[in-house]
């Protein structure tokens, strides 16, 4: 799952930032609306947490222009604006919920997760594919009912493959996936990860599940 946060307050947004990074969340945090703006029109995201008082404009504007341009991605709007008229604004231009500051992480991330389930409605949230399983909304992993355990990026690397079984994943899509950014990403470090998730999902003397595409990226057969 891939998260934006657009907050400028640089100490919640680290403490945002760090705690969804800790649940296996994908996360990009960007503090301005140029940004925003920005960061929605190059990548896609399962939520997005909005701050209303940013730097170069108010949170409500960039909803507005993003639902316009069709953008659907669930938005949480974060704000110390906490009237009721505020709120039923925030809904009325676009937001999918409203948690005034300052909150309780535990029921932000219950939040998330709500809004993550009202979309997987029409999404999938169980994926199931040669003995491996992967849940969504819990963010576990299984290998033949068997509990995997994984890190926070190993997750999202699984995840990615578990959502195109059989298609050839280029470095660069996998990289934009689970890395706010594919430029800082050093080159041998997704084949870190790589060969971290094969040591815990490959059996020995069983049928490997990746493949390595040279050149290309890697596939999941």
């Amino acid at each position: 799952m891939k998260a934006l946060i657009v907050e400028d307050q640089e100490r919640l947004g680290l403490f945002l930032e760090r705690g969804l990074k800790e649940c296996a969340y994908t996360v990009q945090r960007v503090g301005t609306c140029a940004a925003a703006m920005e960061a929605l029109a190059e990548s896609s995201f399962d939520v997005i947490l909005l701050d209303l008082s940013l730097p170069d404009g108010d949170g409500l504007d960039v909803l507005r222009r993003w639902r316009a341009s069709g953008f659907n991605e669930p938005v949480l709007i974060l704000s110390a604006r906490d009237s009721v008229e505020d709120r039923i604004r925030g809904l009325d231009v676009g937001a999918d919920d409203y948690l005034p500051k300052p909150f309780s992480f535990e029921e932000l991330l219950a939040r998330v997760r709500s809004l993550v389930r009202r979309r997987s409605k029409t999404k999938q949230v169980v994926l199931d594919y040669r003995g491996v399983r992967v849940d969504l909304l819990s963010h576990t992993a299984h290998l033949n009912d068997r509990e995997i355990e994984l890190t926070s990026r190993e997750y999202a690397l699984l995840e990615v493959f578990m959502q195109n079984p059989g298609r050839i994943l280029t470095r660069t899509f996998i990289s934009e996936k689970i890395w706010a950014s594919n430029y800082d990403v050093d080159t041998n470090l997704l084949d870190v990860y790589m060969s971290r998730l094969r040591a815990k999902l490959e059996m020995p003397d069983g049928k490997p599940l990746f493949k390595t595409v040279r050149g290309v990226g890697y596939q999941l057969i």
